[in-house]
This record gives C-alpha cells, structure tokens and sequence, in this order.
C-alpha cells in the first residue's frame, strides 16, 4: 500500500471510529444504539429457563423422534403463554431446553412446560370420543386431491371402534354444535384445551386410518402439515419429563448486575487505555483507536449474529479486551527491540510488525482451540461466554494486525513522531522501562520445581482431605435467594426449613441483610420449591414476587458437567498439542502441556485450599487458563525456536535464559493488561460474573509464571535426554551442544 492510499485509509478508520461509537451509544437518525438492538439473556432482563429430561428407554432414532414430538407440544404450550421470544431446544440426546424471557410466575410455567400432553378427538357437541393414547402414528402424506400436503391416522383397536362411531355420528347429522364457526360434522382434535385441528368428517372411517386435509383451496404447506402431525403424535407419544435445571431470575437483579458489569467495564477499559499510552507511547495510542474499533467489531458482530448477551458474557467481551492487548504488546515489544537493534523507526516498525506475526497466530490459535471446546462442551451461559470470547479472539488479531498497522505506519510518516522517545526507546537505545537485570531462570529450576511441588501439596492435599466444595450444579440441589424486605434472623428462616424437612444452608444478601439465598443439597422440585416459598410467604408477610432468583440442578446435570470438564481440558490440550508439535516439535509440544497441567492443578489446589466454591463456571474459567496459559508459553517457545537460528554458538541453558528475559517484560505486561481490566470486575459485580473471573485470575498469574519457570525448564530437561534441541525449519539441523 502506497503512502497516499494508507493516508486515506488511516482517515476512514478513525472516522468509522468516531460514526461507529456515535450509532452505538446514542444512534444516527433512523439507525438506534446498540442497547436498543441487542438481546439481553434471561439473567439480565429476568425470566425463566427450564431444562427437562425424558423418562424414556428410547435411542436412536426412535429417541430423535420422541424428542421432536415433545419439543412441538412444549412450542405449542409456550406460544400460547404470550410471552416475547420464547425458546424451545433439544439440548443433548434427551433433553429440552425452555426459555420464557418476562415469565413471571415460574411455577406456573414450569408446572405447564412439564405436564404430560393431553390429547383429545372431540365431536362438535363437546363430547370426548377418544383420546391421544389409542393414536398409534400420524405422519405427513401427499394430497392427492388438491395438491400439497396431508396428515395421516393410524388408530388402534379400540381407537379404530370409537372414531368410527364418532365418524358415524358426525355424518348422521344429528350433532349440534357448541363452538362457534365448527360444523356439527367436524371432529375437533384438542391439545391442552386448546382446538389444533377440526376437520370435517365426509365419510364414516371404519378401517382406523383417516387423512386430515386442509380445506378447499389446496394442501397443507409442508411445515404446517409436519408440526401438525408432531403435536398429534406427541399426544399418542406422550414421555414423561423430569425438571433437571432451572433458573428463575428477575429483572430487577439482571438489571443491577449489567450496570454494575458495565461500569466494571469501562473503569478497566479506561485504565488499560492509559496504561498503553504510558508504557508504548504513539504506539499506545494507535492501539488504543484499535481497541475502541475492535469494541465495536464485536458489539456489532453479536448484534449481526443475533446473539444474545448474558452477565458471563460480559465478562468474555471485556476479558477479551485485555487479552486483545496481548498481540498488540507483541508486536510493540518486537518494534522496541528493533529500534534498540539499531534500525530506524520505518524499518523497526515494518520488521516488527513482520517478525510478530507467527508468534501472534500461534498463540492466539491455541486460545481459539480451547474456546471452541468450551464452547461445545459447555451449556447455557457458558456457551455465551466461549462465543464472546471467539468473536473477540478474532477481531483483536485483526485489529493489532491490521489497524494498529496502518496507524503506526502513518504516524512515522511524520517527521515529528519519527523520534525514539515516541516508542518507548532512550535515544542510547535502551527501552522504556528497562529490566536492569537478566535472570538465570534454568540454574534455579530445581527451586521452582520443589516449591511448585509443595504449593501443589498443601492446596490439593487439603482438598481432598477435607473434601472440595462443589456448588449445586455439580452436586445437584437448589439455590433460592428471597427479598424478605426487613432483616430477619437466621433462626427464623431455619424454623421455616426445620418445617418441611428442608436440610439448608442460609446467607444474608443484599446491602441492609434483608435478603436471604438458601442452598439445599437436596433437588427440590416444583411442588417442593412452592411449598417453601408459600412457607417464607407466610412466616415473613411476603409475596412470591420477592423471590429474586431460582437455581436447581438435578444430580445427573452435577455428573455430567464434571465429566464434560474433564473430556473438555483433555480434548483442549490433546488440540493444543497436536499443534504445538506441528509448528514446534514434540518436545515444546510436551513442555506446554506440562505447563498447562501444571496450570490446572494450581488453580485447583487454590480451590482447595481457599474451599472456594467449583461450579460450572469454573470450567469456563479452568479452559480458558488453559488457552491464555499456552497463549504466554508460545510466545516464549518462539523466541527460544527464532534463537536456535541465531545463537547456534550458545549452550542450551543461555540460549534458553536469553530468550525468557527477552520475552520477560511482554509476559509481565500482558498479563498486566488482562488483570487491569478483570479486578473491577471482580470488585463490582455480584456472583454471576465473579464465579468467571476468580479461576481466571488465578490463571493469568501461574499462567505467567508457569511459562517460565516450569514449561521452559521443562524443555530444557527433554533436550538434556534428548541430546540438545533442534531448530525446525532451518537448513541446518546441527544439535547444540553443552
């Protein structure tokens, strides 16, 4: 790209900038904000969901088809609900998922989702002529009349004998009909009360197979005709559904948490927006219109995907903006050391971008990969988070790329800014802020080793003695918190409990301690749980619209999560690895996972240790680490295979020193900028968010230090028994000796 040519499109960047913020804060004429086109998820806007499980020996194909029955009934019952953008999905083999955005009497809805389908043939005198269970199949045939489609019967024997005496009377013409605009030769076909069907009977049906058809004008289009007949079937079909996961929030609690998420938000953005301009000068503030453009890639992006926003999923967006930092201080580190070199600004800026770019894609790849396990393995919120977090993963690397790179390049351009102190460099060549010290980090390794050993010790060993404190998702149980308006004792609540044989744990909430969560390790369901609820009504002189919130989970849903987590790190790493070794070599592809292990089992001994509570979001929390931890050892391992070119004179343990105190200052940083914008998340926002944030930071840090003191003196042992290192890629393959 020529001068001019950047100098244009340097300019409709910044203006795209500028438009953008403006439509998305307060909107451009016709075109609203970003607020107002947005979907919030059901934790922030309030509402239910409900996940429930199929009673069924069924599998294969027969479960598939059991499963899209019930889902239609479900569809059928919700729409009818009146609420705004219901959602019904299969989740998993025999499971279904209900959202009910705005539900605001979760036990009534629950109660609705979950009833067995009723299904009647009524004649059009009111008369019930037989039910769904003499159904033995409906499907979708050709209409041979009028073009289109039809739906089929199939009765079985006593079915056969009432609907043709049902069809008998029809066409005798005695019947007089009670529901306005149904002839009395109409058989009404009734789900959950309410008419899905009422053909007119021509002929009397003795053979136990009839055709439903639309009418005179033609056929059913094919969707109607297969919903039609999924309802029809599903009341033939009916399976019992058992509740195994269900959150009741409301909007008022949503609505404090997403204003408190996003101030979080930008306090953390604004400090990370001066701290790159403090510590990267006129290349910070390139990166930082990057950074408010990438913002906007992603807002826009979820709104274009029609995605919906949740409290984790704010805190993916904004964990991505301090990991978006990441590829820019790569590439700045890199332009630093370029000027220190010797070159001039042009020169640094362009080699740098250059000499950055595999080490950027090799790390922010290993991210991606254990964004899309989470992401496959994970449900609910958590799927949100992992989209967030892939959305921003790309946009950064585009942003750092592309438009950190067209800025800096511009900037040079000017004799004004053509100046080392612009970039972070004295004018002897030395970078600003400076290590004054190189460190000798594979002499002490055995240090780190025993210290890690004994870190590990003391944290797990106390997790498995004493036991880890798993939340209710992974144990199965219910969660309630409740607004009791005034303060209540503890012992008040507990009498409520001792009542109903409830066994529960009780906490305040709230500013004035006027609400109470209680957490049972018991699964209530709905009855239960609208037993006690009528219990703290009555003890309390409260109504059910104090219930703030509802979390229950089935003992099947705690299994399973823990088994996902564990499938899910070692599909993660087993990807990770097989890439590490595609571009590295087996023995960085083997350091790595030692160090995301070690990783791992840090956070977890802090678990254990600490008896913070493992829930689902730590999952979350833990593959993550498990990206960002590899993230920082590649960036490491790069520079050790770019140094095996270069120092090919140097033993293994200074070239291996040389290359982390090179990278020493960029691991700091980007851990640095990932942190600055995750503690005032952690400090401002309630529960749902912190349960993110908390394995995260824990990660970023071992995940800094792991990737010095334990991944890459864990290379330099396999070269020791390997007999030295290899640099792949490079002409010659000589080993370098000690």
């Amino acid at each position: 790209m020529n001068k001019q040519a950047k100098w244009i499109a340097s300019v409709i960047t910044i203006l795209i900038i500028i438009v953008g913020w403006i439509a998305t804060l307060t909107g451009i004429g016709n075109f609203g904000p970003i607020q107002d086109k947005i979907k919030l998820g059901l934790d922030i806007k309030g509402g239910v969901y409900v996940v429930m499980e199929a009673q069924t020996d069924a599998k294969g194909e027969d479960l598939k088809r059991l499963m899209e029955q019930t889902q239609a009934v479900i569809e059928e019952r919700v729409n009818q609900m009146g609420l705004s953008e219901p959602v019904v999905t299969i989740e998993g083999e025999n499971r279904v998922r209900v959202e009910l955005p705005g539900a605001e009497n979760a036990e009534e809805a629950i109660e609705s989702i979950g009833r067995t389908a009723q299904l009647q043939f009524v004649t059009a005198d009111g008369k019930v002529v037989l039910d769904g269970s003499m159904v033995k199949n409906a499907g979708v045939t050709q209409d041979q009349e009028k073009g289109g489609y039809a739906v089929s019967l199939d009765f079985d024997k006593e079915g056969t004998a009432a609907f043709a005496d049902a069809t008998r009377r029809a066409m005798s013409g005695q019947i007089v009909s009670v529901t306005p605009g149904v002839p009395g030769s109409a058989i009404l076909i009734v789900l959950d009360d309410q008419v899905i069907s009422s053909p007119v009977v021509k002929d009397v049906i003795a053979n136990g197979k009839a055709i439903i058809t639309a009418g005179v004008t033609g056929g059913f289009p094919q969707d109607e005709a297969v919903n039609l007949a999924a309802l029809i079937r599903g009341g033939a079909l009916p399976v019992s559904l058992v509740e195994v996961d269900t959150s009741v929030q409301t909007a008022r609690i949503g609505i404090d948490a997403l204003e408190a998420s996003v101030m979080a938000g930008v306090i953390g953005f604004v400090a990370l927006l001066i701290l790159m301009v403090l510590f990267y000068r006129i290349m910070g503030l390139a990166a930082n219109l990057a950074l408010l453009l990438y913002v906007l890639i992603v807002l826009w992006v979820m709104v274009a995907m029609n995605s919906v926003l949740t409290l984790p999923g704010i805190a993916g967006i904004i964990l991505a903006i301090g990991m978006a930092v990441d590829a820019n201080v790569i590439i700045f580190s890199r332009i630093k050391e370029e000027i220190c070199n010797g070159k001039s600004i042009r020169v640094s800026v362009q080699s740098g971008f250059r000499r950055a770019m595999s080490t950027i894609l090799d790390s922010q790849i290993t991210t991606i990969i254990a964004a899309v396990v989470l992401y496959q393995f994970g449900s609910g919120t958590v799927k949100g988070f992992a989209m967030t977090l892939m959305i921003g993963i790309i946009a950064s690397v585009f942003s750092a790329v592309v438009v950190t790179n067209l800025l800096i390049s511009v900037l040079t351009e000017f004799k004004s800014f053509n100046q080392k102190k612009y970039y972070g460099v004295t004018e002897d060549n030395h970078p600003i802020p400076a290590l004054k010290k190189n460190f000798n980090v594979i002499r002490y390794r055995k240090i780190y080793y025993i210290v890690t050993i004994l870190v590990l010790v003391i944290g797990l060993g106390s997790g498995g003695i004493r036991g880890y404190n798993y939340g209710i998702d992974f144990t199965g149980g219910t969660m309630l918190q409740m607004d009791l308006k005034t303060h209540q004792s503890i012992a008040a609540v507990q009498s409520v409990l001792d009542e109903q044989n409830i066994d529960g744990e009780i906490v305040y909430a709230g500013d004035n301690q006027e609400q109470v969560i209680i957490r049972t390790m018991q699964s209530l369901d709905n009855d239960a749980r609208k037993e006690l609820i009528n219990g703290m009504e009555k003890a309390f002189n409260v109504t059910d619209k104090e219930v703030l919130s509802i979390e229950q989970f089935g003992p099947s849903v705690g299994q399973e999560l823990r088994n996902n987590a564990l499938i899910a790190v070692l599909i993660a790493s087993l990807g990770m690895l097989i890439y590490i070794i595609i571009r590295f070599e087996w023995k960085f592809g083997l350091a790595a996972i030692t160090g995301v292990a070690h990783d791992v089992l840090m956070v977890l001994a802090f678990y254990g240790l600490f008896s913070v509570t493992i829930n689902s979001p730590f999952i979350a929390g833990v593959l993550t680490v498990v990206g960002y931890s590899i993230n920082d050892t590649i960036v490491v391992f790069d520079r050790i295979r770019e140094n095996l070119g270069i120092m090919k004179k140097s033993n293994t343990e200074d070239l291996i020193d040389a290359s982390i105190n090179q990278t020493l200052g960029r691991s700091i940083m980007t851990s640095f900028t990932t942190l600055i914008v995750m503690i005032p998340l952690f400090i401002l926002t309630g529960p749902a968010i912190r349960q993110f944030v908390l394995p995260l930071m824990i990660g970023v840090i071992v995940g800094c230090a792991s990737s010095i003191f334990i991944a890459s003196p864990i290379y330099y042992e396999l070269c020791q028994i390997t007999g030295g290192p290899r640099y792949k890629g490079a002409k010659s393959r000589k080993k370098i000796k000690e």
